[in-house]
């Protein structure tokens, strides 16, 4: 609970600073994106930086980054979005900012790329305990099911509409 409390004090400052006149609202996204084929190419030696320079966009951005957790071949970021940007605008910033860094380092050979689409998913306050702790949790949580598994349960979840022929595809059936 100390957890929340700490957290909303920390949003309510955020939208304090970055609020525009008159504008209330609280709107957390918990936003998914895969490597271009689905390729284990995000080393946990370059995890932490690479989480760090996505958290940067974000904040350049005047939004505000909650949680986040790259794994070797997709990742989640938890953000606290402000309406005065799209969040595909965003998170268009955040794989392209990204994509760059990683070939300007030359972390893999070749083009590293993300690919395309992304899922988004929102929630409420009451809820991001459940989804930070879900968002740190990624390694055991995907050493019982895979990431492509993982996605076909949050749209199910979430009834969004989908077509699964369309959904993150593993190099080897592109």
């Amino acid at each position: 609970m100390a957890l929340l409390t700490e957290l909303a004090l920390d949003i309510a400052h955020w939208e304090s600073a970055y609020g525009m006149a008159n504008t209330y609202t609280q709107i957390y996204i918990q936003v998914v994106f895969a490597v271009q084929g689905r390729q284990s190419l995000v080393r946990p030696e370059r995890k932490e930086e690479l989480q760090k320079y996505m958290t940067g966009i974000v904040s350049r951005h005047g939004q505000k980054l909650i949680a986040i957790h790259c794994m070797p071949d997709h990742t989640h970021v938890l953000i606290g979005l402000r309406p005065n940007i799209a969040l595909s605008d965003l998170v268009g910033d955040i794989k392209t900012g990204s994509t760059n860094h990683i070939n300007e380092q030359r972390w893999v050979p070749g083009r590293f790329s993300w690919q395309e689409g992304f899922g988004a998913f929102s929630y409420s306050h009451s809820q991001l305990k459940g989804v930070i702790d879900y968002i740190r949790d990624q390694v055991r949580h995907h050493a019982r099911k895979t990431f492509r598994q993982e996605y076909l349960t949050f749209l199910k979840k979430y009834e969004v509409p989908h077509d699964e022929r369309y959904i993150f595809r593993p190099v080897d059936e592109e």
